[in-house]
This record gives C-alpha cells, sequence and structure tokens, in this order.
C-alpha cells in the first residue's frame, strides 16, 4: 500500500466512523427523552433518581446481548457514563420545578 492509498483508507474509515458517531449521538438524544419522561414520573410520584437495581438490569441487558468485539467489562463502562449523565438530566429537570 502506497502512502497515498494509506492516507485515502484512512480517511474513508475515518468519514465512516464520523457517520456512526451521529447515529450514536441520535441514538444517545432519543433516549435522553425517554429519560426525562421517566424523571417527570419520577418526580411526580416522589420517587428517587437512583435506583441500583434499575441500573443492574440495564447492565445485565446490554451485556447479555453484546456480540463484541467490545468486551463486556467495557460495554459496562460506557453504559456507567451514559446512566450517570442520565441521572444528572433527571436532577437538573427536577431541580427546574
Amino acid at each position: 500500500m502506497t502512502p497515498d492509498e494509506a492516507q485515502d483508507a484512512l480517511d474513508a474509515l475515518r468519514a465512516e466512523i464520523d457517520k456512526v458517531d451521529r447515529k450514536i449521538l441520535d441514538l444517545l438524544n432519543q433516549r435522553t427523552i425517554v429519560v426525562q419522561q421517566i424523571g417527570k414520573i419520577k418526580q411526580t410520584m416522589a420517587m428517587p433518581i437512583y435506583e441500583p437495581k434499575r441500573e443492574e438490569e440495564v447492565f445485565s441487558n446490554v451485556m447479555d446481548n453484546n456480540g463484541g468485539p467490545l468486551p463486556n467489562d467495557s460495554v459496562k463502562r460506557l453504559f456507567e457514563r451514559i446512566i450517570d449523565e442520565m441521572r444528572t438530566v433527571q436532577k437538573v429537570q427536577m431541580e427546574r420545578k
């Protein structure tokens, strides 16, 4: 492979990553909308934002359905971060009301 061919291949793969990143962003925003709806219900019912049992269910769901190549421990860490950010969204939403 020549340097120009290598650069063309990198550019194409990076464009693909950019496309996937936009899809991930769209899905995260869809998830956030659902989380906001859940937050409204929790606030109405005076329920806590943090629900450890539910978080474990989420982790089990994603890890049980992980076909790789991303290892389960990486999947769990990513979802821990996502859930943490979603809790922040709910907290901010509840503080506004």
